[in-house]
C-alpha cells in the first residue's frame, strides 16, 4: 500500500450530502461517541456555525480530500485541552477509500498541522480493543498503547474494554 496524496481542509456546505452519509452510517456508530442519526438541518447549522477555530470551539473538524477533488473522508481534533495542550483524534474514511493509505496520509498531515501551526503538545486516541485495523493505523503513525479503559465502551447491551494510545507530535 503506497501513501497517497491528499489535502485537509475546512468543511464547505457543499460537504452536506456527503457528510450527512457518513454520520448517518449506523456501521460507524460503534467506533464513534455517537449512535443517533443527525439531520441535514442540523449538519447544515453545524456547517455554518463553526469557527474552524480549534481554540473557540475546543475541536476541529477537517475534510480529507483526494488528489481529484473527492472527499474521502473526516478527520476531527476534539476534547482540545489548552491547559495540557493535547487533544483526541479521530478519523473515519469512506468505505470506497479505505485501505488505500487515505488514513496514514492524513494522520501524517494532521500531525504536522497540530505541532506546527496549532503548536499541540500530544494527540490521544480512544479505540476499542476489538478495532484492529484502527489500533494497527495508530500504532504504524507511532502512537502508543498506554492504558486499558476496562468495560470503557459500551455496545449492544455489553461493555467492553478501549485502549489508550498516546503520541507526543512536539519536541
Amino acid at each position: 500500500m503506497t501513501q497517497k496524496s491528499i489535502t485537509l481542509r475546512a468543511m464547505e456546505p457543499e460537504d452536506l450530502d456527503e457528510l450527512y452519509e457518513i454520520e448517518n452510517d449506523r456501521g460507524l456508530w460503534d467506533v464513534g461517541t455517537t449512535n443517533v442519526p443527525y439531520s441535514r438541518y442540523a449538519l447544515h447549522q453545524y456547517i455554518a456555525s463553526t469557527n474552524n477555530d480549534i481554540f473557540a470551539d475546543r475541536q476541529l473538524r477537517l475534510i480529507i480530500q483526494t488528489e481529484d477533488g473527492r472527499l474521502a473522508g473526516i478527520i476531527d481534533l476534539y476534547n482540545y485541552e489548552p491547559l495540557h495542550n493535547r487533544a483526541e483524534v479521530g478519523v473515519v474514511i469512506k468505505a470506497e477509500y479505505r485501505n488505500q493509505g487515505m488514513a496514514k496520509a492524513a494522520l501524517d498531515e494532521l500531525h504536522r498541522y497540530a505541532a506546527d501551526v496549532l503548536d499541540i503538545y500530544q494527540l490521544y486516541a480512544v479505540v476499542a480493543a476489538t478495532n484492529d485495523h484502527s489500533l494497527h493505523l495508530f500504532k504504524s503513525q507511532g502512537y502508543e498503547a498506554t492504558a486499558t479503559l476496562r468495560h470503557w465502551l459500551h455496545e449492544k447491551g455489553g461493555y467492553q474494554d478501549a485502549v489508550l494510545l498516546q503520541k507526543k507530535i512536539k519536541k
